[in-house]
């Protein structure tokens, strides 16, 4: 079986099974290597003579029995010139677990369906689904694991450590399909704003192809004109404002953010208080090991050969194998342009911000103006200069 994990899918299964399945959460990834598999069987030039397409979206418990009906017909009823066939049921969506699907009649439908594929397909005749949602906990996908060749291609899991490398991976890929670079801070700027799903970041890069027109280089102002901010990315931008020890920048986007009804605890738990805790931590690291926190690889090294006593108090993994190295790696850059010393003085500014914010009535937009002015004046100017 293949799976699809951060742009790179697993070995596909070499089995001979006349029996194909896409499936996962990823809608985008699951039409575009379904549709492939159907090119791919049908040589692309079918005409609806020879092969025939199901489509499986139903509304209703009525419409499975119907879809049903018209997918075992197909397989059983030979191509009208002879030869082989391929036969695709296309969206299916009642194999998840939801009120239409976990109806008894469904479930009996399916069980029926799964009988029948029990018995074989007809000499010549290849079965293609296509389902974004399938229960893994029902016998047919047990039969279809035994006895299809199946690729699944899910979300990459953003609630897990390492999200952004896997999401790099899956974009620089799509990037390089449509002749496009990036530079480094409009990576990853384009990443905490297009998602984790590969047909949004498809659109993105393809709207920024037709926008750059002969260039094939993509910097932070081409992702700020091109890509919208969704409350992700507005946070990942407030955090990289005050890395750079710009104050205009912070300042703007958080009004923004309370205009649109965001409160200024949240923002400031959400985006401040992180951000300066990843550069101080950042900043210790970097004195430690001297790194020059400009590559990863340089930089998880460096991490990880320090000794145990020295890494213990650092972000962990939630699976509990070691130091969650990518958050610290992103404010490694804008760490150098702070002063240990002045981390520290952040970091208490920041503490009671947030509880002035909760036990005061004074104005939270002024709060966190004053917070912010400060981050910006504790920056060495020159390198903060730079990382602007």
């Amino acid at each position: 079986m293949a799976r699809y994990n951060g742009g790179v899918a697993a070995k596909k299964s070499q089995s001979s099974s006349n029996i194909h399945v896409v499936v996962g959460t990823d809608e985008g990834m699951v039409r575009e290597q379904a549709l492939k598999l159907w090119r791919d069987l049908t040589g692309g030039a079918d005409e609806g003579f020879n092969h025939e397409v199901v489509e499986g979206n139903a509304l209703k418990v009525d419409d499975v029995f119907r879809i049903v009906a018209e997918l075992l017909q197909s397989l059983m009823t030979y191509s009208m010139f002879g030869g082989d066939k391929v036969v695709w049921l296309r969206n299916a969506n009642f194999f998840g677990s939801d009120r239409t699907s976990d109806s008894e009649s469904v479930l009996n439908e399916v069980i029926s369906l799964t009988q029948q594929l029990e018995k074989g397909l007809p000499d010549g005749v290849a079965l293609i689904i296509s389902a974004n949602k399938i229960d893994k906990r029902r016998a047919f996908w047990k039969f279809l694991e035994k006895n299809a060749s199946v690729q699944v291609h899910d979300r990459i899991d953003m609630s897990q450590e390492g999200w952004e490398e896997q999401v790099a991976a899956l974009v620089l890929d799509k990037s390089r399909a449509v002749g496009l670079q990036f530079e480094s801070d409009a990576l990853e700027l384009f990443i905490n704003l297009a998602g984790e799903a590969t047909q949004q970041i498809v659109n993105e890069l393809e709207k920024l192809h037709l926008y750059l027109g002969d260039r094939t280089v993509v910097t932070i102002d081409d992702v700020r004109v091109m890509v919208p901010l969704s409350r992700e990315g507005v946070i990942f931008e407030t955090g990289r404002a005050l890395q750079a020890g710009n104050a205009a920048r912070a300042i703007e986007l958080i009004n923004e953010q309370m205009e649109m009804g965001e409160s200024a605890v949240a923002i400031i738990r959400a985006s401040i208080i992180p951000t300066v805790r990843n550069l101080f931590m950042a900043r210790i690291v970097l004195d430690l090991t001297k790194s020059s926190g400009r590559n990863y690889n340089e930089f998880q090294t460096a991490v990880n050969r320090l000794p145990a006593d020295k890494k213990a108090w650092l972000p962990q993994k939630k699976s509990g194998d070691g130091v969650n190295i990518y958050p610290l790696f992103l404010s490694a850059a804008g760490a150098q342009s702070f002063s240990l010393e002045n981390l520290e003085k952040i970091m208490h500014a920041a503490a009671r911000a947030d509880k002035m914010l909760v036990t005061t009535g004074l104005d939270d937009r002024m709060i966190l103006h004053r917070l912010v002015t400060e981050i910006a004046t504790l920056a060495n100017p020159v390198r903060a200069s730079r990382a602007r």
